[in-house]
């Protein structure tokens, strides 16, 4: 494999509809995007889910003996299973023969094979998961973290979830000076418990973040923020939940048109119009979230995805390895903290 290519690591064997759907997104992604690809897994499951056309040439496949289920406890099964599927690829990473690993599995055991083979960035206390959620202002996401990697967080743990996110905004999703915000239950300094209160004071006080203040339920996807950091808790389910209303939106919107004729001729006019707006609202578009804070790039998937999301996790992931994303937060935001 040419070594000006990004190599991205996929275990091919997480997810609810592994291998198959994974391998789809992989070899779309190699062919549209231009990396290189380790499918990493059962080979005979792997070599099965291949096209018939499709060359080993093409892919290189790394056998893994084992996978972790979504039922199992992660950082036990990541240690008891040495050779999971999750744990090779991301030993791919390590040794630089891979650039980014994507898992679309259990993403407790993502997180915990990270920290174990990759290890976090100077000053980071906590890594956190960072997801893109679409605003009323086209074009213009905001960056939600954390979503699920840590349920209880130190004050100090949300002032560098809004440094790692930043430095994301900034330099892959091309916002200039990312406005951050803390997910609060008001605008006010003073709102929210003492965890709260705290962790704004640090965020105001830290001069590498464009921090604006307190953001509310209502503010999240309003476009006034680029970044909003929170405890794994309340992410989690703000994403969940955001993820329903986009599904109920858009089924909404398929029964609400009219029927008949009339209906489909005003479909077939809208059509355009509804392709955009689920790309808005569709998470498939997104792909997965950057665990953010460990030593290497690291996206994770929905256990649902399928091929499109495998594709754009993809695409996201060797956007990060482009922009030096971890590079950028390591150099530019922690050591230059640690120096001051």
């Amino acid at each position: 494999m040419g070594s000006t290519r990004v190599r991205i690591a996929i275990d091919a064997m997480g997810g609810d509809h592994a291998p198959g759907e994974i391998v789809a997104g992989a070899l779309r992604a190699r062919e549209e995007l231009g990396v290189d690809i380790f499918l990493v897994g059962d080979a005979q499951q792997i070599e099965a889910a291949l096209p018939s056309k499709t060359s080993l040439g093409q892919v290189e496949i790394v056998n893994a003996e084992e996978a972790i289920a979504m039922d199992e406890e992660p950082l036990n099964a990541v240690r008891r299973k040495r050779k999971a599927s999750i744990n090779v690829a991301m030993d791919l990473v390590k040794q630089q023969k891979a650039d980014a690993v994507f898992s679309a599995g259990h993403s407790g055991a993502a997180m915990a094979s990270a920290l174990l083979r990759l290890g976090r960035l100077p000053g980071i206390d906590r890594p956190a998961i960072g997801t893109v959620f679409p605003t009323i202002i086209a074009g213009k996401p905001v960056l939600v973290l954390d979503v699920g990697a840590n349920v209880d967080c130190r004050p100090k743990f949300l002032e560098q979830f809004g440094v790692m996110g930043s430095a994301y905004s900034q330099y892959v999703l091309g916002t200039t000076e990312p406005k951050v915000g803390l997910l609060n239950i008001g605008e006010e300094d003073s709102k929210g418990n003492d965890a709260a209160v705290r962790a704004h004071q640090l965020l105001r006080e830290n001069s590498q973040i464009n921090f604006i203040g307190n953001a509310e339920g209502r503010d999240v996807l309003s476009g006034r923020f680029d970044v909003i950091v929170c405890d794994g808790f309340v992410g989690n389910v703000l994403l969940k939940f955001a993820e329903a209303v986009g599904e109920v939106i858009l089924q909404i919107l398929r029964e609400e048109l009219p029927q008949g004729l009339h209906g489909q001729i005003g479909s077939a006019l809208l059509k355009p119009n509804l392709k955009r707006i689920k790309q808005r609202m569709d998470h498939a578009e997104h792909g997965g979230a950057l665990l953010l804070g460990v030593a290497g790039v690291c996206f994770i998937g929905h256990g649902s995805s399928q091929a499109p999301s495998i594709f754009n996790a993809i695409r996201m992931a060797k956007e990060a390895v482009d922009n030096q994303v971890i590079q950028r937060i390591q150099s530019q935001y922690i050591l230059e903290r640690e120096s001051g």
